[in-house]
Order: structure tokens, then sequence, then C-alpha cells
């Protein structure tokens, strides 16, 4: 179903031979099309770096010099053409694996609605791996041609911006995105005046415009409560992700559930299944009761009717990490529903009861559950911990038989393939691999590529991490107030031919950032041998309420500052999708440290080992699965300890030893006449050809249409047993 979405306006000034690049700014399908993405930066590449890869500000402030000299090159407009041959076919193909492989199901919408979506730096709307996984899931599902939309709220003041103090802490820089400047478009209705729907708060109506944004062919509707129609502090309730304030944070979700339910009814869309992913928009299955109870159902026959539609996919291992809303909140926001839901309010609080030694609360993962046939934890692994920590839902039944199944989490491969690997794979496996990426029978072919033809773009991809973090030290040092002893914890000394070890990821006690720290002398040892240095790029985030977190990024920053490590300790402020997508495909080794089994599947190790970066990790999450003694290493082994102190020590002492006796020694082995390390890339294409095709995500939505949104769409019944 189309949205009553106009054109976006022609904000640009274009030579007609170049006039469809502002289409293509406003269609994220360049994120994953290399070619695409030179239609902007072979413009002007420092214009391109300045508005930090954003194209509709790049074709803003663009000189139109600059397109004119473009428009009259032949090899430019050769790619001009090639990209949109490829884009036009890409938009208008009728066939597409979904309608092949599921031709009765191709008009039946499936609506998946997350809280962020990650799908490119110049849209800061998303905090870490969970908005990362949503964005990728929405490019492959049009890849795919799944009849997917996306649903969820848009931050115009984002996550946070982090700045590490000259003491190691983390402090938060406000900012603001500029929408008008970036790649969405406003939806309006068949008036011409901006799409409004509207939730219920207590005392009051909040009004929320929606915003779209492409992404393929699948569109995103992102609801934005910045409108004059709202009081102050509720044109301020979408401004920023995560917000600590239990009302912000509830009024959050309701728009996200209930308000997005809303907004699809108003465009038309009429979803035949509906994807929970994680428990923040549970809301919305009490607005599709409130439907049917309305249309004349009971409350239990439409949630009944509902568990047939309904996919809720949880990524949180430990119960404490699961929102949760004390039951006088729920009486504050809710006490006007379950009179028209017909239900009491001991019956409307029953729905998500969970019972603490402190006292009651209302589930939203409960809640979830209540309403979802279809759950799944995000790796093996983790699909146990959750079938273990729901259990009590279901008394009546074994562990093993509670109704939570698991589907392991991808990546999308053209958004994190380097585009110097992905011309070398276009060389060697075919011109279509890329449309095979699952199949592991067409990365036997990854032998096929000459061990010196590889080592060449590794070696580049490693010297292009590097020099861009020496400049983005420098660019930080030179408008002042940054201490020299920063620029070099920045990266500044930075050697393009060590052995380089990357850890980016958010900063939770769990994850033990710190846990390589755990021997200093040690690891001081390894760092400063003279023929084998090795040095660690660190980066990442700790939510802005967790003292945790933050304590444990200045511990790793005082030793990133301390001159002993002679600079071969960085730390790297401010992490984002385009850092990440230079340490993925720019370090040597992948580190992995999460406390078992804590971790519910992960991403970044996937998206390294697609690089040719080898994952050296806990066996928990996605590597526990993907680990076959060949293609990485592993740190400790599937042991459980019940002290922390104790798995720390041990993981630590296995740590440490690999390094030494294995990963080291292998790295700077002594070469053979041609000057390759034979066996590290022997390492590399073994990681490449079994983890490539296991961990896309094309596997991961190809699994969730057969195992999920296929019996949802049909609704069928497959766990009879309500709840």
């Amino acid at each position: 179903m189309e949205s009553f979405r106009t054109t976006p306006p022609n904000l640009f000034s274009l030579p007609p031979r170049l006039k469809r690049l502002g289409e293509l700014a406003y269609n994220l399908w360049w994120t994953w099309n290399p070619d695409a993405e030179r239609l902007f930066k072979l413009i002007d590449t420092d214009l391109w770096e300045q508005v930090y890869h954003n194209p509709v500000r790049f074709l803003q402030q663009m000189e139109r010099a600059r397109a004119n000299a473009v428009s009259y090159d032949r090899y430019y407009l050769d790619l001009y053409d090639r990209v949109f041959r490829a884009y036009d076919r890409y938009l208008a193909a009728e066939q597409t694996w979904f309608k092949e492989a599921y031709p009765g199901l191709a008009e039946k919408t499936i609506a998946y609605f997350s809280m962020e979506f990650g799908l490119h730096e110049c849209l800061p709307i998303y905090a870490g791996g969970l908005g990362v996984l949503s964005g990728d899931h929405l490019k492959e599902a049009s890849d795919l041609g799944l009849p997917l939309v996306g649903v969820g709220l848009m931050y115009t003041h984002g996550y946070f911006s982090q700045r590490i103090t000259e003491d190691g802490w983390q402090e938060m820089r406000d900012f603001k995105l500029e929408l008008r400047e970036s790649p969405v478009a406003l939806v309006y209705d068949q008036d011409k005046n901006p799409l409004m729907v509207f939730v219920d708060l207590p005392g009051r109506r909040v009004y929320a415009q929606i915003w779209e944004i492409r992404v393929g062919r699948v569109p995103l509707y992102l609801l934005d409560s910045n409108v004059e129609q709202n009081e102050h502090h509720d044109r301020a309730l979408t401004s920023r992700l995560y917000n600590s304030d239990p009302d912000v944070r509830i009024s959050q979700y309701i728009l996200l559930g209930v308000g997005g339910v809303r907004a699809l009814r108003a465009m038309g869309f009429h979803p035949r299944a509906w994807h929970l992913n994680e428990g923040h928009s549970a809301f919305l299955g009490l607005e599709l009761a409130r439907e049917l109870v309305e249309q004349g159902m009971s409350f239990e026959e439409a949630r009944l009717k509902l568990r047939e539609e309904t996919v809720f996919t949880t990524h949180t291992p430990v119960p404490a990490g699961n929102d949760e809303f004390p039951t006088w909140l729920m009486d504050k926001y809710f006490a006007n529903l379950w009179p028209e839901l017909h239900l009491s309010r001991e019956q409307f609080f029953a729905l998500a009861h969970n019972q603490h030694p402190w006292g009651e609360t209302f589930s939203m993962p409960i809640l979830a559950m209540r309403f979802a046939q279809f759950c799944n934890g995000v790796s093996e692994l983790h699909g146990q911990v959750a079938r273990k920590m729901w259990h009590f839902l279901w008394p009546d039944r074994e562990v093993d038989e509670v109704p939570i199944t698991h589907v392991t989490n991808g990546i999308h491969t053209g958004t994190w393939l380097a585009r110097r690997l992905r011309a070398l794979f276009d060389r060697y496996l075919g011109p279509d691999w890329i449309e095979h990426v699952d199949d592991p029978l067409m990365w036997d072919y990854i032998e096929k590529i000459p061990d010196r033809d590889f080592w060449r773009v590794r070696r580049h991809l490693k010297r292009k991490l590097v020099h861009y973090i020496r400049e983005r030290a420098r660019a930080r040092w030179i408008p002042g107030g940054f201490h020299p002893v920063q620029v070099i914890a920045e990266g500044a000394l930075l050697n393009p031919y060590a052995l380089t070890i990357g850890f980016a990821r958010r900063f939770a006690p769990y994850k033990r950032a710190n846990l390589i720290l755990n021997d200093f002398d040690r690891l001081l040892n390894l760092l400063n041998s003279p023929n084998r240095p090795v040095q660690i790029i660190f980066a990442g985030k700790a939510h802005p309420d967790n003292e945790q977190g933050k304590r444990l990024i200045q511990e790793v920053y005082r030793a990133v500052k301390l001159a002993e490590n002679g600079g071969r300790l960085v730390f790297l402020e401010d992490y984002d999708m385009n850092i990440a997508r230079y340490l993925i495909q720019g370090v040597d080794v992948w580190l992995n440290t999460p406390r078992r089994p804590n971790e519910a599947s992960g991403t970044s190790g996937q998206k390294a080992a697609l690089n040719g970066v080898l994952n050296f990790s806990v066996l928990d999450g996605w590597w526990r699965e993907g680990y076959n003694g060949r293609n990485g290493w592993a740190i400790g082994n599937e042991t459980d300890f019940d002290d922390p102190a104790e798995q720390d020590r041990h993981d630590a002492e296995s740590l440490y030893h690999v390094l030494e006796t294995e990963i080291i020694p292998l790295y700077y082995k002594k070469r053979s006449s041609d000057g390759l390390p034979g066996e590290w890339i022997a390492r590399i294409k073994e990681s490449i050809r079994t983890l490539a095709p296991a961990f896309s995500m094309r596997r991961m939505v190809k699994e969730y249409t057969g195992k999920l949104y296929s019996p949802a769409l049909e609704g069928i019944q497959v766990d009879k047993v309500g709840r």
C-alpha cells in the first residue's frame, strides 16, 4: 500500500543530465550499493566527508560548477547510467525471492516495529546493536521482496554524541538532526496537509506527524511528536532515544505501539502479521485488541486471534534487562483503557503481571508473549536461556517445551562488506554472487582467490583504517581543547603493519571491556614486543544512566593514556556506524569478551568475519554456533561458573594464553619466499567460507519467513495452549 507522501521537494540545483541524483538521495538503497555512493563522492570528495555522507545535505551545499563538470565526464556518466539501470531494475522487479517462494502471501503486509533503526550514520536515530539489526532487517527484506513496512519513532536529538574527558569520563554532547537536510520525507494526507495521528495520555491528547524513509523497496515510518498541536513537554517526547524518565519512556512506548498501529491504519495499511522487535512496542497488542472488541469480539477472542498473527523477538538474556513498569504508573496511563477492553483492573494487570520481592510490575515482554504465538530468541544458546527465563509462564511444561524458538542473528552483506573485497568477490565468485550469499556451496569458491590478491586488499583496508584514525585525531587536536595525550589516545601513533585487535561495542559490565587489562604487565609485554608488536583499538558508549559502564570506559581510557603502552592502546570516542565500518574492515582480530551466557547474539563479529577479520571470542551468542576450531579462536570453553570473579580469572588466563601461544606467533610467523602469511590467510578464508553464509541477513530473513512470518500471515495455530 502506497502512503499519501508526495515526492520530496526539489531542493537541489542539478544539471538536467544529473537530475535523478535527487531521487537517489532519498532512497537508502545507495547505502548498500558502493557505485551509487560514488556518484555523490566523485563530485566533491571533501564535501562528502564534511556532510558526513548525507546525500541531501551534500546536494544542497554542492557547488553547481562541480556538478556541471562531471555532467560532461563520460566516465562519470557511464557510472551514472549503470547505477540507475540497476536501481530501476531493482525497484521494478516483478519476480523476487518472496513472490517465488510464497506466491500466495505476496499481497499480505508484515508490520515490523522496533524502538530504533540503524540505517546509516547520516541518520543517527539508533543506539547500538538492536537498531543496526533492525536496519539490516529492512534492507534484506527489501532485497528479498518481502511485503514489509517498518514502524518506529523519529529522534531529532538521537541517542547522544560522546566525548571523553582527559580523565576518561564519558560526557554527552547534544546535537539536533535537521530533518529538512536528511533523507526523510513528511507524509501528507489527501488534502496535502501533514498526516497526523494521536494517542491519549493522562489529561491530554498527543499528536504525531509521520516521516517516511525509503529503504530500497521497503518503507519505514517514524512518528514525531514535535508538532504545534502539542504542549512544549510533549513536543520533546520523541526527541531522544531511551529516556530514563519512566513517564517519558511509557509515553514513548504508547506512541510507538498504539500510535504506530494508528499511523498504519491512517495510511491504508492492513497488516496480516505483526513483528515486535523487543518488547518496547508491546502496547500495539492492546490497541489491536481494542479495535476487535469495538467490532463485537470478546477480549479473549481478540487476543487469541491476534496471537495467530504476531511475532515477538526477545534480545535480552537477563531478567533485569527487560522493561517493566510499576502498577501505579500503569494505573495512571491505562485506567481508561481496560473498560474499553471489557476487562476489570485485575484482569488487565494479569496480562503482564510479574512478581518481585520488592513488589508487582507490568512486564512488557510478558505482555508481548501474551499476544504473540511466535516467540524467538536470537541465537541457539539465547533460545535455551529464554526458555529457562520465562518457564514460569508455562509451569505445566518442561523447560524444553516452552514455546520460544530461536533465529540466530545475521548481517546485511551489502552494507558491511568493504568495496575492495566486494570487487574481489565479483571477480572470483561471479557477478551475481551476492544473490546467493546464504548458499554455503557458493562460498567454496573463496579458495579460487589468489592469496596475493586477497592479502593486498587486507593490507589496504588496514592502512585505510590507520589513516582514518590518525587524521581523525589530528582534526580533533587542531581546534584546541584537546590534550596532546588525548591525541595519542585517539590513535595518532598507530602502526599500519602491527597486529591490530579491535574491541568495539556497548560498554556494559557483562561485556568486560577490561578483561584484557586483567594482568597489565603481561599485556604490556605483548604490546611492546620489539619484533611482534600488538595494538588494540577500543570504542563504544555506555548508556547515560549506567554508572558502571561509564566507570568501565574510564578504567580503559586511563590504561590507554599510560605512556608505558607506547600509544598501542587506543580509544575512539563517539562510536557509530561509520567508525564501525572502518574497524570491522581494517583490524586483524575482533575481540569479544562477554560473561557467558549474557550475550544474546551479537553481530559485530559477523561483520568482521565477512571482511576477513578473525574472531577471538567467548563461546557465547552467535560465536558458539560459528566457531569450528579453524576459523578463529575461542576464549575459555562452555563451562559456566557460579562465581563471576572465578569466571573472569579463567577467561583472562585463556585470553592471554591464546594470544601468546597461537594468535601472535601465527601472525608474525616467518613467511614464505613470496612474503605472504599463508597460514593466516588460510584461516581467513576458512572464516569467510563458514561464517559468511551462515550469519548473513539473507539466511536470517528467510528463516524468519519460513518459521514465523508465513504461518503468521496464514493464521496458522502452532501453540494452541492459551496463556
